[in-house]
């Protein structure tokens, strides 16, 4: 009972330590805990929503449309739960200019439900349910009306699955027909789009401008009123996916099972059964065609003959009129001479007879004598040319149909894709996992940091208690019965600051996080949660940490005998200094300073404690600093440095020659270069093989590609700052000379935040998707230095070659040879004249222009660009390393006063003031404390590197960036908080008693 008593009387006496010991384990556990807790949560909200609204986990897309067959083939898929073919529409409307929008039929089975919002999800043919984005934009409320116009193209499966009639004009299968939605619309409901759940009030990088395959709105309708047998697409539900989280591996792999089947198997199959419904479709058009064209000629060919047979009759009735004139005229004269013959001869032959060449001589002399009838053999003459030249020509065109069908008619290709392929999906993981790798990263400072604190703390409590345990030794108390005073002390201190830690871990800080993602994401059903596996190893991680470095501090006072515990510790062996050694300098020091040096350099153990604490601490604030610095200078060094002109302008193909017109008209344009602009992917498949990037590297990056005409290939350079870059280490870059990337036909230049996330380098092979959904594979000539979006620069003739190539000219959209001669120049780079307010305002009013999709100003994207979740996560590491870095520097100081009292003492004894006392002391810290940010400003530097290089975010790129007044910062801090433990310590240095410090151990 006395030996307890004791122990809480020590514990009592040592509640600074406590606290100390306390604070590292709640600042540990709440770093450890708190950013993974908030990504985990967002995480599984997320998941449940996904769940709940039935986001497919498998889309399939054909270039030729989808039929009834390949829905049923897709149903036969081992793994598939759910199939759901679905229609859509692409429409446009006034709203401030030209506008698109998608209409998209709600499916009927559970797929890609939009979660309702606001008033009720539309029935009825004619109603619709928009996303707040459109709300926004437009204005318009619930129970406003919409007029929309479908596009010449309605869908992407229309413009693929026609084949050219045998009139040359583009029909529609007529067994499969292109969906078609209502035009007049009433807004019912407003809703949350599944599939991309970006908060349209929120932040926007805005990295990548729409092209003419890509719409600015989803209109969601009910299945009354939509017609058309043919689907866009195919969603897939996987068995067993739904019990995954969608983040996790074990869906992905779960999913890829099922499409690996799919290309396996199906895909192959139904590609070729599919190309040859259209054959068989277009052969019968042309079969068609035939026939009707020869029932068509078979009646004008009866019609002419007809005339001519009337013509014929007409002409002979006069031959006979004439030859019976001229045979009655010659029997008038044979009468007078031969009366009685003449009249035996006309009651013999009435009728004379005409031999077939006098009959047509007689004909030919007719017509050519009438000019009534020359006219008329004329026209049935003319009449017959024309038929039979038409007859020639309908059978050469349908001959010539009949060659081409197969050429026409391309190769179909399905495309199976997983939810990575969705933007909204994948820039949300993507902005989880990067923020989940800082929580992963800085609590293994904190740990070291926390052990190291610890260490100094325990062995100091263990050496205070020297005699006291060699008295327990001596009594026969068991050295593991001693230890436990220590041990208990540590783990008491440890769970208390580890539960205070779990509640600012599991609330606080998640609660904190989740407000700046609900500024970026709409996320339903976000809760907190506790995660008991998580919350018990991140304390134990501590708990281990802590005691580990008290059982050593036990160990190395207890393997002493009794009788050595029992005798007070002797004292250091007195030792030089390598500054003493320096004599010129020793010399000039004063005896105060010789001390000081001497006390710094001679107690090792504190010197390493104290520097590589201070050092740790500084290093996390600048690490914070930095990132922020970082994303700071994102904006400025892209749209003022690496984009060197002032304007981009981005028009619909019909538009752009009247939207370059505009802009030339306006007079504000010093230089421009005319591009092609599409929104598209960059694929890279884990291959391994070294030619894709990194080996086993594998993902998709949505890109901006940008065509540029080939006779101004050399003026791209003067339009975007081209420099190669090549990966370097602690977050920074290899940049090549300005101007020494010149864009050629042997490839692509890529833009550096998508090559850093994909592995890409020069050389890869990667896949790239243009805007009609055309994929080929490019060769990465070079990476070009791009922090923000993810630009992908190609040439006119390259871009050719990839997209007009047999393989892609079967693809959908693909255009014919002599179409794709030419590519239709979309979007303009501009240098404008002005202030950037002017070029700011000048943009704006640009795209109240109807030939004008996107108008985009770099001075206000570079004034105006933001993160704010990484400027959130920033703050709350920089205040967390403050927090850390003031419980250490209290936890040294205290430490250094304890085992110094009788120093103090006897300096007070000598004479020394108060004043001069804590100047003493205090110096020593001051100095240890400069020595340690000295350490801890290029360390941070390091680590800050090292953290940015794993943060890899979609269409973003962090060039590492460390301000000079970051570090003067950190510095600073480091040193406030030094000065502000002096406060603290100073009162414990006044109430040292000389006399009873001084008093004998004995």
């Amino acid at each position: 009972m006395a030996f307890v008593k004791d122990m809480l009387r020590m514990w009592a006496h040592s509640w600074k330590r406590f606290i100390s010991i306390a604070m590292i384990t709640l600042l540990g556990v709440a770093v450890l805990t708190g950013i993974y807790a908030g990504c985990r949560d967002a995480f599984r909200s997320t998941d449940r929503f996904f769940d709940a609204q039935g986001l497919h986990d498998v889309q399939v897309l054909s270039t030729a449309g989808l039929s009834n067959g390949d829905i049923a083939a897709l149903r036969k898929v081992n793994g598939v739960a759910k199939v759901q073919a679905e229609r859509s529409q692409e429409v446009t409307f006034d709203l401030d200019g030209r506008k698109s929008a998608t209409m998209q039929e709600i499916g009927t089975n559970g797929i890609d439900q939009p979660y309702l919002q606001e008033g009720r999800m539309p029935k009825k043919a004619g109603e619709i349910a928009v996303t707040r984005k459109f709300i926004r934009d437009s204005g318009k409320r619930i129970g406003s009306r919409l007029t929309v116009t479908p596009e010449s193209a309605s869908s992407d499966t229309s413009d693929t699955s026609d084949t050219n009639g045998a009139d040359g004009t583009n029909e529609t299968n007529g067994t499969d027909e292109a969906p078609s939605f209502p035009t007049k619309l009433t807004i019912v409901g407003v809703v949350l789009d599944p599939q991309n759940l970006s908060n349209p009030d929120g932040y926007s990088a805005m990295t990548s401008f729409r092209s003419t395959a890509t719409t600015d709105y989803t209109f969601f309708a009910p299945s009354d009123g939509v017609t058309g047998t043919l689907y866009t697409s195919a969603t897939l539900l996987v068995k067993g996916a739904a019990a995954e989280s969608t983040f996790d591996e074990s869906y992905e792999n779960t999913v890829k099972q099922v499409t690996d089947r799919i290309d396996g198997t199906v895909k192959t199959d139904r590609q070729k059964a599919r190309r040859q419904e259209l054959l068989d479709a277009g052969n019968k058009k042309i079969v068609d065609a035939r026939a009707e064209a020869d029932k068509k000629f078979a009646d004008a060919q009866s019609q002419i003959d007809a005339n001519r047979q009337q013509f014929n009759q007409q002409v002979d009735q006069i031959v006979d009129m004439q030859a019976s004139a001229a045979a009655a005229n010659a029997g008038a004269a044979a009468a007078a001479g031969a009366p009685n013959a003449a009249a035996a001869a006309g009651t013999n032959a009435p009728n004379p007879q005409l031999d077939e060449t006098t009959r047509e001589t007689m004909r030919e002399t007719i017509i050519a004598a009438s000019p009534e009838l020359t006219q008329a053999k004329q026209q049935l003459d003319q009449a017959q040319s024309q038929l039979n030249e038409q007859k020639a020509s309908t059978e050469q065109t349908l001959k010539t149909k009949e060659n081409e069908l197969k050429t026409s008619i391309p190769q179909v290709r399905w495309y199976v894709q997983d939810r990575q392929s969705l933007g909204g999906f994948s820039a949300l993981k993507s902005d989880l996992d990067s923020i989940q790798s800082l929580g992963n990263a800085f609590p293994i400072v904190f740990l070291l940091v926390a052990v190291m604190m610890s260490l100094t703390a325990m062995a100091r409590m263990v050496e205070e208690d020297r005699s006291l345990i060699g008295t327990y030794v001596g009594l026969g108390y068991g050295r593991l019965a001693v230890a436990s005073r220590y041990l208990l002390f540590a783990l008491l201190a440890c769970l208390i600051g580890g539960g205070l830690g779990l509640i600012a871990g599991f609330l606080g800080i998640p609660a904190f996080l989740l407000v700046v993602l609900q500024g970026m994401y709409v996320m339903p059903g976000l809760r907190l949660e506790y995660d008991w596996l998580y919350g018990s190893l991140g304390i134990a991680l501590f708990v281990v940490g802590v005691l580990a470095a008290t059982i050593y501090a036990c160990v190395q006072e207890m393997r002493q005998t009794p009788a050595s515990l029992l005798r007070p510790k002797a004292p250091r062996a007195g030792s030089r200094i390598l500054l003493e050694r320096i004599r010129p300098v020793w010399n000039r020091i004063g005896f105060l300073g010789k001390v000081t040096a001497r006390n710094i350099f001679r107690f090792k153990s504190r010197l390493i404690m104290t520097v590589g604490g201070v050092a740790g601490c500084t290093a996390l604030i600048v690490c914070g600093l930095a990132i922020n610095d970082t994303v700071a200078d994102l904006g400025i060094k892209q749209y003022r440095d690496i984009y060197q002109y002032d304007l981009m302008v981005v028009s619909d193909d019909s538009d752009a020659s009247a939207m370059r017109t505009k802009v030339a008209s306006d007079g504000r344009v010093t230089s421009s270069l005319d591009v092609r602009i599409e929104s598209g992917d960059l694929t890279v498949a884990g291959s391994g093989d070294g030619d894709s990037g990194k080996a086993g590297s594998s993902g998709s990056e949505s890109i901006q590609l940008v065509a540029v005409p080939e006779k101004h290939l050399s003026d791209l350079g003067e339009m975007v700052t081209l420099q190669p870059v090549s990966s370097g280490i602690l977050g920074t870059s290899g940049v090549g000379k300005t101007g020494s990337l010149k864009l050629d036909d042997d490839g692509v230049i890529v833009a550096q935040s998508a090559a850093s996330a994909l592995g890409v380098k020069a050389g890869s092979k990667v896949r790239l998707t243009n805007g009609d959904g055309v994929q080929a594979t490019a060769k990465v000539s070079a990476v070009n230095r791009n922090l923000i979006g993810s630009d992908v620069y190609v040439s006119e003739t390259y871009y050719a070659k990839l997209f007009d190539s047999k393989d892609a000219k079967n693809t959908k959209n693909s255009k014919s040879s002599e179409d794709s001669e030419a590519l239709t120049w979309n979007a303009m780079l501009a240098k404008l004249s002005g202030s950037d307010t002017s070029q700011t305002d000048y943009a704006e009013s640009l795209e109240e222009d109807s030939s004008v999709m996107k108008a985009v100003s770099c001075a206000h994207m570079a004034d105006s660009f933001k993160f704010d979740l990484m400027g959130a996560v920033v703050a709350l590491i920089v205040a967390l390393a403050g927090g850390l870095a003031l419980v250490v520097l209290f936890t040294l100081a205290n430490t250094n006063v304890s085992e110094r009292v009788r120093e103090m003492a006897t300096l007070k004894v000598l004479g020394f003031f108060d004043r001069e006392v804590h100047h003493y002391v205090n110096r020593e810290m001051m100095i240890l404390t400069v020595m340690g940010v000295i350490l801890g400003l290029p360390l941070g530097r390091l680590v800050g590197g090292m953290l940015t290089m794993a943060l890899n975010m979609p269409s973003l790129y962090f060039e590492v960036e460390v301000k000079p007044l970051s570090y003067v910062i950190a510095a600073v801090a480091t040193m406030a908080f030094a000065l502000l433990v002096q406060l603290f310590v100073n009162p414990v240095l006044d109430r040292i008693d000389p006399i009873s410090s001084l008093k004998s151990v004995e």
